[in-house]
């Protein structure tokens, strides 16, 4: 047996036997090791995690739909058609049977939808792009064979879900939903209350049967079989559950988050784990670890943070937060989004912001159209928890008044997305530049369908064959990618230094060996004045103005980005 088998099944104990204490057993030790070695030949190896060439597209596998095809045949052709090798890592929102919640109340797990297409389409689809794949592993569809078998108690599910006592204090738990914890379901033992976080057809499946925890990782690695090369941990915080506690980010989520890194590593040193933990930032950083926790996790503060800079015009709680960002643990980085298929999460702005700041900036959502989603707190009450439309549209006036800069904030969001630290991720809506989808929207009243529109595939084609908003934003924002791409100060692991410009600006450097790019956003209505200090000739690499040498005064107009490239230590940019 090699030395790193050894190591590894000595982790595999060590995280076990922390998970599981009283219900650790070798047995359990010993089915997790052979299910590994199942699959191990099975899994295309990759020798590289992420580089600098490395941009994400989110999107549902239906978002393109053309009569007579195959959505993930019309995906795949738009894909090629349009962005190229601008994207190199396709994450395929759910794809399995569902019951709700647009694919993440999945009823099988092993199976792609039929009306989307099949394995052999998403594998014809990987050999184009890496792709990422969502593990929903917190719950699953009550319409589900693990479901159906619980409510006749058999097996396999029969001790799958938690039932609780309605009459049991769980007020402590934290939750991102209004609707009730437990569900009341009529079994063949019963009437039993059942935990269910997220929605009255999304039960909770019971981590602390180890069976439950055997059966997840076996869809875990039938996915990387199948070439998914990045999985995501969706709704990763609330997978344990203690009585007394508030049941999120437990030790024991935490451990099981070490365990599929391990395992991951094991594997292959390129495959990569997310985790999606949608809350204040010191929670959603401790998802790192001490390095040995998920190889990426989302930049939640990003999206509400840069939303606000544009809307108030003022760059103040931004700076606050960019200058103490950490680095992230070696070998690992951050994934930076502005928007996805879910709505602009506002917990992350607890701490950031104050109430009075945040009030300003849910109404203005609400003008310009938005729906503003609530949270049920363990007093009882309800708060904001995500702001519910497409980025475009959130970005459509200033707290000042309407204007004519939609489209220039818009742009000089994504200009910072793409240079901040990390790998940048782009929703398909924001490439395509979609407005709010209130059709949707009023057909389902549900508010994330706001951003979640579909395209006729002819409808989109023809909008990007022609002069459009469409065209313009898609073009801009690939300018964008392909100008990052081939900058080595754009790798995720680049260092990162905040510039204190003053409150009219988002600046910061991004330093490699040989070159250093300040990105300059001007976040006002207002022309605004910088001065250029340059030991030797300075590129701009995304504006049209003039190449600035050894000292220069720039207007930078309303709500645009400029990236200075030069070698590193060589440049100075003040505030005029």
């Amino acid at each position: 047996m090699k030395k790193d088998t050894q190591d590894f099944g000595e982790n595999l104990k060590q995280h076990l036997a922390y998970i599981y204490k009283e219900n650790y057993s070798d047995d359990l030790v010993n089915k997790t090791q052979q299910l590994i070695n199942q699959y191990a030949d099975k899994i295309p190896r990759r020798s590289v995690k992420w580089d600098g060439k490395d941009v994400f597209l989110i999107t549902y596998g239906d978002t393109l739909q053309r009569k007579g095809e195959k959505p993930l045949n019309t995906l795949e052709n738009f894909l090629k058609s349009y962005f190229g090798d601008s994207i190199s890592v396709v994450h395929l929102l759910p794809f399995f049977p569902y019951s709700s919640d647009d694919g993440f109340s999945v009823i099988d797990y092993y199976k792609v939808r039929e009306d989307l297409g099949s394995w052999k389409d998403i594998e014809k689809l990987g050999k184009h792009y890496d792709l990422m794949s969502d593990l929903v592993l917190n719950h699953v569809s009550t319409q589900s064979e693990w479901f159906q078998n619980f409510l006749k108690n058999q097996s396999p599910g029969k001790d799958y879900f938690i039932v609780k006592d309605p009459e049991e204090d769980l007020s402590r738990v934290v939750r991102p939903r209004s609707t009730p914890l437990l569900t009341a379901f009529d079994t063949a033992e019963g009437k039993k209350h059942v935990w269910t976080t997220f929605s009255s057809d999304q039960a909770d499946l019971n981590f602390k049967n180890p069976a439950v925890f055997l059966a997840m990782l076996e869809i875990m690695l039938y996915y990387l079989s199948k070439g998914i090369r990045v999985i995501r941990l969706d709704a990763i915080a609330f997978l344990w559950k203690e009585d007394q506690t508030s049941c999120l980010h437990l030790p024991e989520t935490h451990e099981f988050v070490k365990l599929f890194r391990d395992i991951f590593d094991y594997l292959d040193p390129g495959l990569v784990l997310i985790t999606e933990t949608n809350v204040p930032n010191k929670e959603n950083l401790s998802y790192f670890g001490n390095g040995d926790e998920a190889h990426m996790i989302y930049q939640f503060n990003l999206p509400p943070l840069l939303l606000y800079s544009f809307f108030a015009e003022d760059s103040y709680y931004f700076g606050n937060w960019a200058a103490t960002l950490p680095k992230p643990p070696e070998k690992s980085t951050y994934l930076n989004f502005t928007a996805s298929h879910d709505g602009i999460g506002v917990r992350p702005l607890e701490g950031h912001i104050p109430e009075d700041k945040k009030k300003e900036l849910f109404e203005n959502i609400r003008k310009n159209g938005g729906v503003i989603s609530t949270k049920a707190n363990t007093d009882g009450t309800e708060s904001p928890y995500e702001l519910n439309t497409t980025y475009l549209d959130a970005l459509r006036e200033t707290r000042f008044s309407p204007d004519k800069y939609q489209i220039e904030r818009f742009i000089s969001s994504q200009a910072v997305m793409v240079a901040f630290k990390g790998v940048p991720a782009f929703y398909i809506h924001s490439l395509l530049g979609t407005d709010n989808d209130y059709e949707g929207y009023r057909q389902t009243r549900i508010a994330r369908k706001l951003n979640r529109k579909q395209w006729n595939y002819d409808e989109i084609t023809k909008r990007l064959g022609q002069e459009s908003k469409n065209r313009a934003i898609l073009d801009r924002l690939l300018h964008l990618i392909n100008v990052r791409k081939q900058q080595e100060a754009f790798h995720p692991d680049a260092s990162q230094q905040w510039l204190d410009l003053g409150s009219n600006f988002i600046a910061f450097r991004r330093i490699s060996e040989n070159q250093e790019i300040v990105s300059v956003t001007n976040v006002t209505g207002h022309m605004q004045g910088i001065r250029i200090e340059a030991m030797q000739a300075v590129r701009e690499l995304i504006g049209d103005e003039k190449e600035p040498n050894g000292y220069a005064e720039l207007l930078l107009p309303p709500f645009a980005t400029r990236w200075y490239s030069s070698s590193p230590g060589m440049i100075e940019i003040k505030e005029d």
